[in-house]
Protein backbone atom coordinates (compact mmCIF):
# COMPACT_ATOMS: atom_id res chain seq x y z
CA UNK A 1 0.00 0.00 0.00
CA UNK A 2 0.88 3.64 -0.92
CA UNK A 3 1.72 5.80 1.85
CA UNK A 4 -1.25 8.05 3.35
CA UNK A 5 1.32 10.92 2.77
CA UNK A 6 1.05 10.73 -1.08
CA UNK A 7 -2.49 10.90 -1.09
CA UNK A 8 -2.26 14.68 -1.09
CA UNK A 9 0.12 14.63 -4.11
CA UNK A 10 -1.98 12.17 -6.11
CA UNK A 11 -5.12 14.74 -5.26
CA UNK A 12 -2.80 17.44 -7.11
CA UNK A 13 -2.04 15.39 -10.05
CA UNK A 14 -5.64 14.87 -10.08
CA UNK A 15 -6.79 18.66 -10.26
CA UNK A 16 -3.31 19.19 -13.02
CA UNK A 17 -5.08 16.34 -15.15
CA UNK A 18 -8.63 18.72 -14.86
CA UNK A 19 -6.63 21.55 -15.06
CA UNK A 20 -5.07 20.31 -18.44
CA UNK A 21 -8.17 18.96 -19.63
CA UNK A 22 -9.84 22.44 -19.16
CA UNK A 23 -6.92 23.94 -21.50
CA UNK A 24 -7.54 21.02 -24.30
CA UNK A 25 -10.93 22.04 -24.46
CA UNK A 26 -10.69 25.71 -24.47
CA UNK A 27 -7.75 24.99 -26.99
CA UNK A 28 -10.49 23.47 -29.15
CA UNK A 29 -12.68 26.64 -28.44
CA UNK A 30 -10.08 28.80 -29.96
CA UNK A 31 -10.05 26.30 -32.99
CA UNK A 32 -13.65 26.40 -33.88
CA UNK A 33 -13.73 30.37 -33.07
CA UNK A 34 -10.98 30.77 -35.65
CA UNK A 35 -9.06 33.01 -32.50
CA UNK A 36 -6.09 30.85 -32.88
CA UNK A 37 -3.88 33.53 -35.05
CA UNK A 38 -5.40 36.71 -33.22
CA UNK A 39 -2.44 37.08 -30.85
CA UNK A 40 0.99 37.40 -33.21
CA UNK A 41 3.68 37.47 -30.81
CA UNK A 42 4.82 35.06 -27.99
CA UNK A 43 6.12 36.94 -24.77
CA UNK A 44 5.71 34.51 -21.98
CA UNK A 45 6.00 36.29 -19.17
CA UNK A 46 4.37 40.24 -20.46
CA UNK A 47 2.17 38.68 -22.73
CA UNK A 48 0.03 37.43 -19.76
CA UNK A 49 -1.03 41.16 -19.41
CA UNK A 50 -3.98 41.54 -21.99
CA UNK A 51 -4.80 45.05 -23.44
CA UNK A 52 -5.86 47.87 -21.03
CA UNK A 53 -6.23 50.48 -23.21
CA UNK A 54 -8.10 51.19 -25.94
CA UNK A 55 -4.60 52.23 -27.75
CA UNK A 56 -3.15 48.85 -26.52
CA UNK A 57 -6.15 47.33 -28.36
CA UNK A 58 -5.40 48.89 -31.68
CA UNK A 59 -1.59 48.51 -31.27
CA UNK A 60 -2.56 44.89 -30.81
CA UNK A 61 -5.34 44.90 -34.05
CA UNK A 62 -2.91 46.32 -36.02
CA UNK A 63 -0.27 43.49 -35.68
CA UNK A 64 -3.25 41.13 -36.41
CA UNK A 65 -4.07 42.96 -39.84
CA UNK A 66 -0.16 42.02 -41.14
CA UNK A 67 -0.98 38.33 -41.37
CA UNK A 68 -3.00 36.74 -44.43
CA UNK A 69 -5.77 35.25 -41.81
CA UNK A 70 -6.93 38.49 -41.88
CA UNK A 71 -6.07 39.80 -45.56
CA UNK A 72 -8.11 37.00 -46.62
CA UNK A 73 -11.03 35.54 -44.16
CA UNK A 74 -11.59 38.73 -42.03
CA UNK A 75 -11.02 41.83 -43.83
CA UNK A 76 -13.02 44.94 -42.62
CA UNK A 77 -13.26 43.47 -39.48
CA UNK A 78 -14.10 45.41 -36.37
CA UNK A 79 -12.39 46.31 -33.41
CA UNK A 80 -15.09 44.73 -31.41
CA UNK A 81 -15.06 41.38 -33.04
CA UNK A 82 -11.57 41.27 -33.07
CA UNK A 83 -11.40 41.35 -29.13
CA UNK A 84 -13.90 38.39 -29.09
CA UNK A 85 -11.13 36.12 -30.93
CA UNK A 86 -8.34 37.44 -28.62
CA UNK A 87 -9.71 36.81 -25.96
CA UNK A 88 -10.62 33.34 -26.50
CA UNK A 89 -6.59 32.88 -27.40
CA UNK A 90 -5.23 34.78 -24.76
CA UNK A 91 -7.03 32.79 -22.23
CA UNK A 92 -5.67 29.54 -23.49
CA UNK A 93 -2.32 31.41 -23.39
CA UNK A 94 -3.48 32.56 -19.65
CA UNK A 95 -4.19 28.71 -18.76
CA UNK A 96 -1.04 27.43 -20.10
CA UNK A 97 0.68 29.67 -18.02
CA UNK A 98 -1.90 28.99 -14.55
CA UNK A 99 -0.81 25.60 -15.11
CA UNK A 100 3.06 25.89 -15.24
CA UNK A 101 2.43 28.28 -11.69
CA UNK A 102 -0.33 25.74 -10.51
CA UNK A 103 2.48 22.70 -10.70
CA UNK A 104 5.31 24.31 -9.93
CA UNK A 105 4.68 25.76 -6.22
CA UNK A 106 3.47 22.39 -5.31
CA UNK A 107 5.84 20.58 -6.59
CA UNK A 108 8.75 22.68 -4.42
CA UNK A 109 6.31 22.31 -1.47
CA UNK A 110 6.12 18.65 -1.96
CA UNK A 111 10.30 18.26 -2.05
CA UNK A 112 10.26 20.57 0.39
CA UNK A 113 8.31 18.59 2.76
CA UNK A 114 9.22 15.52 1.83
CA UNK A 115 5.97 14.32 0.10
CA UNK A 116 7.83 12.81 -2.52
CA UNK A 117 11.13 10.86 -2.83
CA UNK A 118 14.05 11.40 -5.42
CA UNK A 119 12.21 8.68 -8.17
CA UNK A 120 8.94 10.80 -8.09
CA UNK A 121 10.65 14.00 -8.05
CA UNK A 122 12.55 13.23 -11.35
CA UNK A 123 9.10 12.06 -12.79
CA UNK A 124 7.55 15.01 -11.99
CA UNK A 125 10.80 17.61 -13.08
CA UNK A 126 10.14 16.01 -16.23
CA UNK A 127 6.59 16.67 -16.64
CA UNK A 128 7.17 20.17 -15.61
CA UNK A 129 9.87 20.29 -18.54
CA UNK A 130 7.27 18.86 -21.05
CA UNK A 131 5.02 21.38 -20.17
CA UNK A 132 7.54 24.25 -20.59
CA UNK A 133 8.09 22.58 -24.06
CA UNK A 134 4.33 22.52 -24.99
CA UNK A 135 4.16 26.09 -24.62
CA UNK A 136 6.79 26.12 -26.79
CA UNK A 137 5.61 23.84 -29.55
CA UNK A 138 1.92 25.64 -29.30
CA UNK A 139 3.96 29.00 -30.86
CA UNK A 140 5.83 26.93 -33.22
CA UNK A 141 2.22 25.50 -34.29
CA UNK A 142 0.71 29.39 -34.20
CA UNK A 143 3.43 30.52 -35.82
CA UNK A 144 3.11 28.22 -38.54
CA UNK A 145 -0.10 30.63 -40.06
CA UNK A 146 1.62 33.96 -39.99
CA UNK A 147 2.86 34.29 -43.77
CA UNK A 148 1.94 31.59 -46.24
CA UNK A 149 -1.36 30.27 -44.92
CA UNK A 150 -4.49 31.20 -43.06
CA UNK A 151 -4.87 29.07 -40.48
CA UNK A 152 -2.21 26.57 -38.25
CA UNK A 153 -0.15 23.37 -39.68
CA UNK A 154 -2.46 20.33 -39.47
CA UNK A 155 1.19 18.35 -38.63
CA UNK A 156 1.81 20.91 -36.07
CA UNK A 157 -1.92 20.97 -34.38
CA UNK A 158 -1.56 17.50 -34.17
CA UNK A 159 1.69 17.52 -32.51
CA UNK A 160 0.77 20.20 -30.09
CA UNK A 161 -2.61 17.97 -29.08
CA UNK A 162 -0.46 14.57 -28.71
CA UNK A 163 1.66 16.09 -26.33
CA UNK A 164 -0.73 17.72 -24.46
CA UNK A 165 -2.87 14.30 -23.67
CA UNK A 166 0.57 12.66 -23.01
CA UNK A 167 0.91 14.80 -20.27
CA UNK A 168 -2.49 14.21 -18.95
CA UNK A 169 -1.77 10.55 -19.21
CA UNK A 170 1.08 10.82 -17.38
CA UNK A 171 0.10 12.81 -14.74
CA UNK A 172 -3.00 10.54 -14.41
CA UNK A 173 -0.54 7.35 -14.21
CA UNK A 174 0.98 9.06 -11.49
CA UNK A 175 -1.11 9.71 -9.19
CA UNK A 176 -3.12 6.21 -10.07
CA UNK A 177 -0.06 4.93 -8.86
CA UNK A 178 -0.39 6.89 -5.61
CA UNK A 179 -3.37 5.47 -4.32
CA UNK A 180 -3.28 1.85 -5.38
CA UNK A 181 -2.59 -0.89 -3.29
CA UNK A 182 0.41 -3.20 -4.79
CA UNK A 183 0.06 -6.78 -5.89
CA UNK A 184 2.02 -9.19 -7.10
CA UNK A 185 -0.41 -10.35 -10.10
CA UNK A 186 -1.05 -9.18 -13.21
CA UNK A 187 -3.62 -9.60 -15.97
CA UNK A 188 -3.19 -11.72 -19.03
CA UNK A 189 -5.22 -8.54 -20.69
CA UNK A 190 -2.42 -6.13 -19.91
CA UNK A 191 -1.05 -6.01 -23.10
CA UNK A 192 -4.87 -5.77 -24.73
CA UNK A 193 -5.12 -2.75 -22.47
CA UNK A 194 -1.90 -0.84 -22.93
CA UNK A 195 -2.97 -1.63 -26.77
CA UNK A 196 -6.42 0.10 -26.81
CA UNK A 197 -5.30 3.10 -24.75
CA UNK A 198 -2.24 3.40 -27.10
CA UNK A 199 -5.56 3.40 -29.96
CA UNK A 200 -7.45 5.67 -28.07
CA UNK A 201 -4.44 8.41 -28.25
CA UNK A 202 -3.65 7.86 -32.07
CA UNK A 203 -7.54 7.96 -32.54
CA UNK A 204 -7.49 11.48 -30.33
CA UNK A 205 -4.13 12.80 -33.06
CA UNK A 206 -6.75 11.81 -36.19
CA UNK A 207 -9.02 14.08 -34.32
CA UNK A 208 -6.54 17.16 -34.93
CA UNK A 209 -6.10 16.22 -37.89
CA UNK A 210 -10.04 16.45 -38.50
CA UNK A 211 -9.65 20.01 -36.34
CA UNK A 212 -7.23 20.95 -38.67
CA UNK A 213 -8.35 21.06 -42.00
CA UNK A 214 -11.80 21.52 -40.63
CA UNK A 215 -13.41 18.25 -41.97
CA UNK A 216 -16.28 17.68 -39.43
CA UNK A 217 -18.05 20.67 -40.80
CA UNK A 218 -17.50 18.45 -44.70
CA UNK A 219 -19.09 15.20 -45.12
CA UNK A 220 -22.32 15.77 -42.81
CA UNK A 221 -23.82 12.53 -43.20
CA UNK A 222 -23.54 8.96 -41.62
CA UNK A 223 -23.03 6.34 -42.09
CA UNK A 224 -21.72 7.13 -45.42
CA UNK A 225 -20.08 10.17 -46.16
CA UNK A 226 -22.60 12.11 -48.93
CA UNK A 227 -23.67 8.61 -50.28
CA UNK A 228 -20.21 6.60 -50.21
CA UNK A 229 -18.47 4.44 -48.30
CA UNK A 230 -14.84 6.06 -49.61
CA UNK A 231 -15.56 9.91 -49.71
CA UNK A 232 -15.28 11.99 -52.98
CA UNK A 233 -11.58 13.65 -52.64
CA UNK A 234 -10.24 10.94 -50.98
CA UNK A 235 -6.40 10.25 -52.15
CA UNK A 236 -7.48 13.00 -54.90
CA UNK A 237 -5.51 15.54 -53.18
CA UNK A 238 -1.70 15.69 -52.37
CA UNK A 239 0.01 12.48 -54.54
CA UNK A 240 0.61 9.36 -52.18
CA UNK A 241 1.11 8.90 -48.39
CA UNK A 242 0.61 12.59 -47.78
CA UNK A 243 -3.23 12.53 -48.83
CA UNK A 244 -3.90 10.77 -45.54
CA UNK A 245 -3.53 13.94 -43.74
CA UNK A 246 -4.13 16.88 -46.73
CA UNK A 247 -7.59 16.67 -47.47
CA UNK A 248 -10.99 17.32 -45.19
CA UNK A 249 -12.04 14.03 -46.85
CA UNK A 250 -9.47 12.17 -45.78
CA UNK A 251 -9.17 13.27 -42.69
CA UNK A 252 -12.80 12.35 -41.50
CA UNK A 253 -12.99 8.95 -43.12
CA UNK A 254 -9.66 8.18 -41.40
CA UNK A 255 -11.18 9.20 -37.94
CA UNK A 256 -14.36 7.30 -38.75
CA UNK A 257 -12.59 3.80 -39.50
CA UNK A 258 -10.21 5.11 -36.06
CA UNK A 259 -13.87 4.83 -34.24
CA UNK A 260 -15.21 1.42 -34.93
CA UNK A 261 -11.65 0.21 -34.77
CA UNK A 262 -11.96 1.24 -31.53
CA UNK A 263 -15.69 -0.04 -31.01
CA UNK A 264 -14.96 -3.52 -31.58
CA UNK A 265 -11.84 -3.36 -29.50
CA UNK A 266 -13.77 -2.01 -26.19
CA UNK A 267 -16.46 -4.57 -26.92
CA UNK A 268 -13.30 -7.65 -26.94
CA UNK A 269 -12.02 -6.40 -24.39
CA UNK A 270 -14.75 -6.33 -22.10
CA UNK A 271 -15.60 -9.75 -22.86
CA UNK A 272 -12.17 -11.10 -22.44
CA UNK A 273 -12.39 -9.25 -18.87
CA UNK A 274 -15.63 -10.71 -17.61
CA UNK A 275 -15.56 -12.85 -14.93
CA UNK A 276 -11.98 -10.98 -13.89
CA UNK A 277 -11.31 -8.12 -11.11
CA UNK A 278 -10.65 -5.56 -14.06
CA UNK A 279 -14.50 -6.33 -15.33
CA UNK A 280 -15.76 -2.82 -14.04
CA UNK A 281 -13.10 -0.99 -15.63
CA UNK A 282 -13.96 -2.88 -18.83
CA UNK A 283 -17.00 -2.26 -18.71
CA UNK A 284 -16.45 1.36 -17.92
CA UNK A 285 -14.49 1.67 -20.68
CA UNK A 286 -17.09 0.43 -23.49
CA UNK A 287 -19.52 2.81 -22.01
CA UNK A 288 -17.49 5.59 -22.70
CA UNK A 289 -16.15 4.34 -26.11
CA UNK A 290 -20.51 3.82 -27.05
CA UNK A 291 -21.26 7.32 -25.74
CA UNK A 292 -18.11 8.94 -27.16
CA UNK A 293 -18.93 7.46 -31.07
CA UNK A 294 -22.71 8.35 -30.63
CA UNK A 295 -21.67 12.16 -29.64
CA UNK A 296 -19.30 12.24 -32.80
CA UNK A 297 -22.22 11.14 -35.16
CA UNK A 298 -24.31 13.36 -33.96
CA UNK A 299 -21.78 16.32 -33.60
CA UNK A 300 -20.89 15.06 -37.75
CA UNK A 301 -24.56 15.53 -38.10
CA UNK A 302 -24.54 18.99 -36.95
CA UNK A 303 -21.62 19.95 -38.78
CA UNK A 304 -20.05 20.35 -35.81
CA UNK A 305 -21.28 23.47 -33.83
CA UNK A 306 -19.04 24.99 -30.87
CA UNK A 307 -21.09 23.09 -28.27
CA UNK A 308 -20.78 19.80 -29.80
CA UNK A 309 -17.25 20.00 -31.20
CA UNK A 310 -15.96 20.53 -27.29
CA UNK A 311 -18.44 18.30 -25.52
CA UNK A 312 -16.95 15.74 -28.37
CA UNK A 313 -13.29 16.63 -27.25
CA UNK A 314 -14.24 16.34 -23.97
CA UNK A 315 -15.62 12.95 -24.30
CA UNK A 316 -11.84 11.80 -26.38
CA UNK A 317 -10.53 12.67 -23.00
CA UNK A 318 -12.69 10.69 -20.70
CA UNK A 319 -12.37 8.01 -23.09
CA UNK A 320 -8.79 7.98 -22.55
CA UNK A 321 -8.95 8.46 -18.60
CA UNK A 322 -11.17 5.43 -18.91
CA UNK A 323 -8.39 3.29 -21.04
CA UNK A 324 -5.89 4.79 -18.69
CA UNK A 325 -7.95 3.17 -15.82
CA UNK A 326 -8.14 -0.58 -17.33
CA UNK A 327 -5.00 -0.44 -18.13
CA UNK A 328 -3.49 0.60 -14.52
CA UNK A 329 -5.87 -2.01 -13.34
CA UNK A 330 -4.52 -5.12 -15.94
CA UNK A 331 -0.87 -4.03 -14.06
CA UNK A 332 -0.07 -5.23 -10.39
CA UNK A 333 -1.59 -2.16 -8.52
CA UNK A 334 -5.67 -2.38 -8.28
CA UNK A 335 -7.53 0.78 -6.97
CA UNK A 336 -7.85 1.26 -3.48
CA UNK A 337 -11.37 1.20 -3.22
CA UNK A 338 -13.35 -1.35 -1.06
CA UNK A 339 -14.94 -2.93 -4.42
CA UNK A 340 -11.74 -3.00 -6.29
CA UNK A 341 -10.38 -5.05 -2.84
CA UNK A 342 -13.02 -7.17 -2.36
CA UNK A 343 -12.57 -7.91 -6.09
CA UNK A 344 -9.03 -8.61 -6.12
CA UNK A 345 -9.49 -11.43 -3.20
CA UNK A 346 -10.84 -14.65 -3.91
CA UNK A 347 -11.81 -16.83 -6.85
CA UNK A 348 -12.22 -13.42 -9.25
CA UNK A 349 -9.11 -11.50 -8.42
CA UNK A 350 -6.27 -13.16 -7.49
CA UNK A 351 -4.88 -14.56 -10.96
CA UNK A 352 -7.19 -12.20 -13.25
CA UNK A 353 -7.32 -14.87 -15.17
CA UNK A 354 -10.00 -14.25 -18.16
CA UNK A 355 -12.59 -16.42 -18.31
CA UNK A 356 -12.51 -17.05 -22.45
CA UNK A 357 -8.82 -16.85 -22.96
Amino acid sequence: MQPASNRPVAYWLFAMCALVALMVIVGGATRLTDSGLSIVEWRPVTGAIPPLSEADWLSEFEKYKAIPEYEEVNWGMSLAAFKEIYWWEWGHRFLGRLLGVAFLIPLIFFAATKRIDGALGLKLCGLFVLGGAQGALGWWMVSSGFSERVDVSQYRLAAHLALAVLLFAAMLWIALDLVSIRRNTASPLRAFAFALAAGVFLQMVLGAFVAGLRAGRTFNTWPLMDGKFFPEGYFHGAPGFGDLFETAAAAQFNHRVGAYFLACAAVWFYLAARGTAIERRALLLLAAVALQIILGIVTVLAATPIALGLAHQAGALVVLAAALYAAHGSTNSMSMTPSSSRAGDGARGSTGSPSGS
